[in-house]
């Protein structure tokens, strides 16, 4: 991951105000810390040198669903998704960011003590770091499906991104890297494929695009929604929501990753198999190129997708 390590003079949003990040702490018995009980976001900022301007992904949409899965552990967060979309485009102005970025917001039990049962003590911080490519692997990724099964949604509700139910994740990544490969492949406690440790998974078989519906434990992707909506759109795709089997990863044609850090990621080998040719699929390099020019203002169609943090105000809603 090619994400930089933050200046700690960074200026980040923690306690309700601008501060910097080396003053941005918690207590060591921080009920979130113990228990995993927070709610995480992930969004991307793409940098135009040409227009000067940085433009945050569909940041309104991200925050929408971080407000409404933080619901899911009774975290109240009050500013609305616009609110805090200026908040984050503020961020960006006052660290003067000239380059691709991540948005990291983060909403948690607050509470320092032992114990775990929770309080209504909720607290939410949102920073904001330089980002590169995520798997740093334009050639394509080499994936593994993993031992560890994806957690049920009556256990973790892994359509939000629930800090505790990232052990899963952690796992399945420590174990497809000590097996060779780039990133995990979690099937679900039916044996069905889900998604990746951090991202969703899409295929393509007999020229249609297929992905597991969110019945299958998978997160509601924002970047697996706005794939969906180029495919069929630009490419007039038919895309099917369905179970995939482990078996249907090795005779497909195409895979690949989406998700706000992976993007769109090809996968060329599952398993040690190669995938179709062994090289990236056509469909999938039409689809990653539709989704960076839609992501970079380059597709008039898609530019309510984008948020400027340089431009007035007023632009937004040009």
């Amino acid at each position: 991951m090619a994400a930089e390590v933050p200046d700690q003079n960074t200026t980040v949003w923690f306690q309700n105000k601008f501060t910097r990040l080396a003053e941005a702490n918690v207590n060591i018995l921080t009920h979130a810390l113990n228990y995993g009980s927070g709610v995480f976001e992930g969004i991307r900022g793409y940098y135009d040198e040409k227009q000067q301007e940085l433009l945050l992904v569909r940041v309104m949409d991200h925050y929408e669903r971080w407000k409404q899965n933080c619901g899911i552990l009774r975290i109240a967060i009050p500013p609305s998704a616009e609110e805090l979309s200026e908040i984050t485009a503020e961020l960006c102005r006052r660290n003067g960011f000239r380059s691709n970025v991540y948005v990291r917001p983060l909403a948690y039990k607050a509470s320092a003590r032992i114990g775990v049962h929770a309080d209504d003590n909720d607290a939410y911080a949102i920073v904001v770091v330089p980002f590169g490519n995520y798997f740093g692997k334009q050639k394509g990724v080499k994936a593994g499906v993993v031992s560890w099964r994806r957690v049920e949604d009556n256990a973790i509700p892994g359509r939000a991104k629930i800090c505790g139910a990232y052990v899963n994740s952690v796992l399945a990544t420590d174990e497809a890297h000590r097996n060779g490969h780039d990133e995990a492949i979690f099937l679900n406690e039916s044996g069905h494929v889900a998604e990746g440790a951090t991202c969703n998974l899409f295929m393509l078989r007999r020229g249609k695009l297929v992905t597991p519906p969110p019945t299958d434990n998978i997160l509601e992707g924002i970047t697996r929604d706005s794939v969906i909506e180029l495919a069929r759109k630009e490419l007039n795709l038919e895309v099917v929501e369905r179970s995939i089997d482990r078996s249907e990863l090795y005779v497909c044609d195409e895979i690949f990753f989406t998700g706000t850090a992976a993007e769109v990621a090809p996968i060329i080998a599952v398993d040690h198999r190669p995938v179709g040719t062994g090289e990236i699929g056509a469909v999938t390099q039409k689809i990653r190129s539709l989704y960076f020019d839609a992501t970079r203002g380059r597709l008039p169609a898609y530019r309510n997708w984008l948020w400027p943090v340089y431009r007035p105000a007023l632009e937004k809603t040009a």
